[in-house]
C-alpha cells in the first residue's frame, strides 16, 4: 500500500500506513457523567466541536479580509473617513482576538491527540464535562481557574 492510499471499509479508514477509527456519533449526542471520562466519544464529541468553531472563525476571517480588500476607497468627508478607520480598527482587533482563540483551539486539538484533554493542568484532576461543553478550550477546572485569577488580581494590584 503507498502512502497516498485512502481506503474506507464501514467504519475504519484506513489512510497510508495510518490506521484511524472514524467514531460514529449519533447527532444528538452529548457527553455524560455516567459514562467513562474522556472516552473514544467524548474525545471525538469534542474534536468535531473545536473543528467546527474554528472552522466557523476562519470563515469570518477570510469576510473580513475580503471585505477590508474591496472596503478600501476614498472618502473625502473627514468625520465619514474616521468612522470608518475607526470600524476597521475594531474589526482587526476582534480578528486578532480570534486568531489568538484559534491558537488555543488548535492546542486543545493537540491535548486530544496526545491524551491530554480535559484534565486540568495545574490539578490533573478531571474538567467537568459542562465546563469543557461550554468552553471547549479550558485547561483548567473551575477552582484552579478560579484560584489563577485571584493570585493573577492580587499580583497586579501590587
Amino acid at each position: 500500500m503507498t502512502s497516498d492510499t485512502h481506503i474506507s471499509i464501514g467504519s475504519v479508514t484506513a489512510e497510508g500506513n495510518d490506521m484511524k477509527a472514524e467514531i460514529f456519533l449519533p447527532e444528538d449526542y452529548r457527553p455524560a457523567e455516567d459514562e467513562p471520562f474522556m472516552n473514544e466519544r467524548q474525545l471525538e464529541y469534542f474534536r468535531r466541536k473545536l473543528l467546527n468553531w474554528k472552522n466557523d472563525l476562519l470563515d469570518e476571517s477570510r469576510t473580513t479580509v475580503t471585505a477590508l480588500q474591496d472596503g478600501t476607497r476614498s472618502i473625502p468627508d473627514v468625520a465619514d473617513r474616521a468612522s470608518e478607520e475607526t470600524d476597521r480598527a475594531l474589526e482587526l482587533r476582534t480578528r486578532d482576538r480570534q486568531r489568538k482563540l484559534i491558537a488555543k483551539i488548535d492546542a486543545a486539538l493537540r491535548r486530544i491527540d496526545e491524551g491530554e484533554y480535559g484534565y486540568c493542568e495545574v490539578t490533573g484532576d478531571p474538567i467537568s464535562l459542562k465546563r469543557l461543553d461550554a468552553r471547549p478550550i479550558a485547561t483548567m477546572t473551575l477552582e484552579a481557574q478560579e484560584r489563577h485569577e485571584r493570585r493573577e488580581k492580587v499580583h497586579r494590584d501590587d
